[in-house]
This record gives structure tokens, C-alpha cells and sequence, in this order.
């Protein structure tokens, strides 16, 4: 297959890669990682306003510029490169298509306005103790004598919670299990009974929170679509949060190869650079070959998102699987080259490798991924093997 980017791919690319060379330097995502919030405003301002990424999947009808995935995997991949720490992989990466995919007409245009505007940040919360897809919900949706319903238990590791102001959560009905009886619920940040705590993690770039629902009374139109049928949506959701995680990980793993490159070409033993060696050259050249095979299954798996979603759960898991372990060899190759400065708080290759340690678990890790593809294998839903010419 012979990929290239269209001339409008290529345009978003640079000013993206502008965008956040400027504003996402070392500097600034260390600044980022010592505040409360965890990011910038005035840069999310920038890139809310004057770039106007955040609507940059949702249709024109909903006031975003009607993009697809891979345009999404385009900005992802440069905001991995820098590490570039806001609410966009929350709002527009996991929560948004989660609306997409379950609220009615009347819904979408309730809520994906604002967001699409960057008028207003939300996040997904549908795990609770970490395990990744609808298994992890744990959170109950009860019906209520009288109408409506009442959402209790707790939902954790929820991206930029704690800045959200609606929380799009998975929550089952009493007794069900897997995807079954889910259902999504758009819930303001303010609702009485909602406890929100911002929670450490090793990524500082990226924070979490825990959500804790107190017998939350819930009116039957803050479900998303119909009670008890958002599997489906949430999975179709996860699918997409996979991808976008994917091309931030291709991004950082880039970055971390760039970067040992100018170090092995500067730093020199036994009066030669250690580029020249070829233990090193080895080295490099397997995390180069890493990277593009990550990078050919992240922009396969977008294309099949916009393009062919019968293949977006198996393309999805692929790409996150290799992209994960993509990421985690070059973030650690990163600081093996860099010797005993690749190990000091002031250099950024620890950043990169606590980024790469956490995304691996983010939605899944590898070993989940294949665990989702060998149950597609098992069930016959393959088309991308097939494809390959494989089993």
C-alpha cells in the first residue's frame, strides 16, 4: 500500500508540529506539570481558538470542522512528540466520540456544541479498578421507583477529570456483566452526590481522577441514546481513545529517537562519537524499525476508522499493541544511550519514559490488545488478517 498524506494532511501536520514546538517545550510542560489544573490555559486558549482542533472530528452540523480519525492522528502524534499536556486526548479523544456514538440528534446538539468550541472540556470515566473496556464498569445505574434512575459505586483513572465540567459515565445495570446493560451518562461536574479527587500518577503530564457517585439521582434524559444499550458506543469509543493513544505514543517514541540521535553524534569516547560505534548504530536502527512499523499500523487503523469500520476493532487493537511497545523500547533505549544523564531529573528522557510506562496501560496494555484480537481470531471476525493473508 502506497500511503501519503493529502496537501491539506500535510498543512494541518506542520502547523501542528509549529504549534506545539512553540508552545509545549520542556520549559513550558514542566510548568504544566506543577500546576493544579495540569496544563496551560493560555495555550488551550491558542489552540481552542486559533487552531480550533478541538472540533476537529465532530460534523460541521455540530459547530467542528468535520474531520476524520486520521486527521486526529495527525495532531495526536505531534502533541506525543512534545508531550503536550492539556485536556485534548480527554475531551476530544474518549469523550466525544463516546457522544457520538450513543446521543440522539437532540443530544448531540446539546452537548457536542460546546465541546467542538472548546466552550467546555469533559472526560470519560468507565473503569473503575483499571481493567480496561466495558468490563472494567463497575459503577450501578439503578432504576428509581417513580422514574428516572440512581448511578452509585465509582469510576477511576479518568483523564483530566478534575477539570472537566461534564463527565460522560459508563455505568451497568444491576446483575449485568461485559457489555451488556451498559449505559452512558452525561453528568454535569457540579451534581450533588459527585466527589471528584485528583489523583498521582508517574506521567505528571497527564493526571487522573477518581469519581465517586453517592446515589446520584439521574433523569432518564441524561442517558445518552437508549438506557442499557451504549456497549456498542463504548467500545466504538475505546476503539477510537486507542488509535489517538497510538499516534501520541508513535510521537513520543520519535522524539525519543531524535533526540539520542543528536546525543550519540555529540558525545564523544574514546575520542570518537558514540554514534559511530556499532553497538549504538544497532540500537538506533532497531528503534527506528520499531517506530515505523508503529506508525504504519496507527495510520492504517485511522484510515479504517474513517474509511472501513468493519476493521476498526481489530486495526485499533494492532496499532495500540505495537505502538505501545514501540514506545516503551525507545523511551528506555532513550536513557540507556544517554548514560548517566538519561537517569537526572533536569533531562527530559524520564519524562518521555514515565509517559511512555503509563500510556502503555491506558486503555489496555499490549498484552490485552492481542488478547482482543486472539478473541476476534476466535470468534472469525478477522477481515484485516484475512487481508494480510493471514490465518
Amino acid at each position: 500500500m502506497n500511503f501519503t498524506f493529502t496537501e491539506e494532511q500535510l498543512l494541518l501536520q506542520d502547523s501542528a508540529r509549529q504549534f506545539f514546538s512553540e508552545h509545549s517545550h520542556s520549559a513550558a510542560v514542566r510548568r504544566a506539570m506543577a500546576s493544579t489544573a495540569g496544563y496551560d490555559a493560555e495555550t488551550w486558549a491558542r489552540l481552542v481558538h486559533d487552531m480550533g482542533w478541538t472540533g476537529i472530528a465532530v460534523p460541521e452540523a455540530c459547530g467542528g470542522l468535520g474531520l476524520g480519525q486520521l486527521e486526529v492522528a495527525i495532531v495526536q502524534q505531534e502533541m506525543g512528540r512534545t508531550l503536550y499536556a492539556s485536556p485534548f486526548f480527554a475531551s476530544v479523544c474518549l469523550a466525544i466520540p463516546a457522544l457520538l456514538a450513543a446521543a440522539d440528534e437532540a443530544q448531540r446538539e446539546r452537548y457536542l456544541t460546546p465541546l467542538a468550541r472548546g466552550e467546555q472540556i469533559a472526560a470519560l470515566a468507565c473503569t473503575s479498578r483499571g481493567r480496561p473496556g466495558p468490563a472494567g464498569v463497575e459503577a450501578i445505574l439503578a432504576p428509581r421507583s417513580g422514574g428516572g434512575f440512581t448511578l452509585s459505586g465509582s469510576a477511576g483513572f479518568v483523564v483530566f477529570g478534575h477539570v472537566a465540567q461534564w463527565l460522560i459515565v459508563a455505568a451497568r445495570a444491576p446483575g449485568s456483566v461485559g457489555a451488556q446493560g451498559i449505559s452512558l451518562i452525561a453528568l454535569p461536574a457540579a451534581t450533588p452526590g459527585l466527589r471528584v479527587e485528583k489523583v498521582s500518577a508517574l506521567d505528571l503530564t497527564r493526571p487522573y481522577a477518581r469519581l465517586d457517585f453517592d446515589h446520584i439521582p439521574v433523569p432518564a434524559e441524561a442517558i445518552l441514546g437508549a438506557p442499557e444499550q451504549a456497549g456498542a458506543a463504548l467500545q466504538h469509543a475505546l476503539a477510537l481513545g486507542n488509535i489517538a493513544l497510538a499516534a501520541e505514543q508513535v510521537g513520543g517514541a520519535e522524539q525519543c529517537l531524535h533526540f539520542t540521535v543528536e546525543y550519540a553524534r555529540q558525545r564523544v569516547q574514546f575520542g570518537r562519537a558514540i554514534g559511530s560505534f556499532q553497538a549504538v548504530k544497532h540500537k538506533l536502527a532497531d528503534m527506528m524499525v520499531a517506530i515505523e512499523a508503529a506508525k504504519s499500523a496507527v495510520y492504517y487503523a485511522a484510515c479504517a476508522a474513517d474509511e472501513d469500520p468493519a476493521q476498526l476493532a481489530e486495526a485499533a487493537a494492532v496499532a495500540k499493541s505495537f505502538c505501545t511497545d514501540a514506545f516503551a523500547q525507545c523511551a528506555g533505549e532513550a536513557i540507556q544511550l544517554h548514560g548517566g544523564i538519561g537517569f537526572t531529573w533536569e533531562h527530559d528522557a524520564h519524562l518521555y519514559f514515565k509517559r511512555a510506562r503509563a500510556s502503555a496501560n491506558l486503555l489496555g496494555d499490549a498484552i490485552h490488545q492481542r488478547e482482543l484480537i486472539a478473541q476476534q481470531l476466535l470468534d472469525g471476525e478477522r477481515p484485516l488478517l484475512r487481508q494480510l493473508g493471514g490465518l
